[in-house]
């Protein structure tokens, strides 16, 4: 029997819990605003179409870019602004990465869930402060850590607020420029209560592979998520374009927009089995 986790609500959607599968998909970075509204307006009809629960992701910066010189995003000002448009345009909780202390509050005001990066999921401070928030908070395991150590990580979370805790899988370092899944780390972090969502994008990037940029396999997306949704994850996570190999950020591990429709579908199948029992 898969374990049920403690439910965190974003919005009008349950992640965790006796709630079925969530999608959390998007375009890695904001490219522009046209963009990100071509991909909300697609996924917004897909989701409808099957019943899926959906939050909309976008990044305002990309802080942690491989080479100084990579695309990064509008910024802060800027990029809660298009996602404040987003969210009300397509009646869609929004999500997006903090990585300062000082970018908590702003963000806190227009985005639906707070994210924490990997690189920066032992960071207290920005934990603490994300937590006083009120708001959702989805902490990415770092590639570093192992999964029961991310209990301390929410718990820095849950010092400071009740907004609620979500972990996030997105693969462990494997050598040099690769990630590798341990699919027993999700089981790992619903057996601590926590909502667990798989990241199945993130979790096939070849990180700094490229030299100034990082590659991806984006072939075994599908692969990933199928073993995911089997374990019975909460969520999958996914960054998608219209054009990955035209992607100003993570285009190599982007899943086309054309391919999501069916891997969701199926995902659905899997979870409605795989919780029913």
């Amino acid at each position: 029997m898969i374990p049920r986790t403690n439910p965190v609500q974003v919005g009008p959607i349950a992640i965790g819990g006796d709630a079925p599968l969530a999608l959390i998909a998007g375009p890695c970075v904001i490219e522009s605003e046209e963009l990100a509204r071509r991909v909300a307006g697609t996924l917004r009809e897909i989701t409808d179409r099957l019943g899926l629960p959906w939050i909309f992701k976008a990044s305002f910066d990309k802080a942690n870019r491989s080479s100084v010189d990579s695309f990064r995003g509008p910024g802060l000002e800027e990029g809660l602004a298009i996602l404040a448009r987003i969210r009300e345009e397509f009646g869609v909780p929004v999500l997006s990465d903090v990585h300062a202390p000082g970018q908590v509050e702003a963000a806190a005001r227009t985005l639906d869930v707070l994210q924490i990066p990997a690189f920066l999921c032992r960071q207290t401070d920005l934990l603490v402060e994300a937590g006083r928030s009120g708001k959702p908070v989805n902490v990415k395991k770092g590639q570093f850590m192992a999964p029961a150590g991310m209990a301390e990580a929410a718990r820095k979370v849950e010092s400071a607020g009740e907004g609620g805790v979500i972990i996030t899988e997105r693969g462990v370092s494997f050598g040099y420029n690769n990630l590798v899944v341990d699919m027993r780390s999700l089981a790992i972090i619903r057996d601590m209560g926590y909502p667990v969502i798989f990241d199945a994008t993130h979790s096939v990037q070849l990180p700094s592979a490229r030299g100034t940029s990082s590659g991806g396999e984006r072939q075994f997306v599908p692969v990933l998520a199928r073993a995911a949704a089997a374990a019975g994850v909460d969520a999958v996570f996914m960054e998608v374009h219209p054009n990955p190999e035209c992607a100003l950020c993570d285009g190599p591990n982007s899943l086309p927009l054309g391919e999501v429709e069916p891997l969701v579908s199926l995902l659905m199948r899997l979870d409605g089995e795989v919780k029913a029992r």
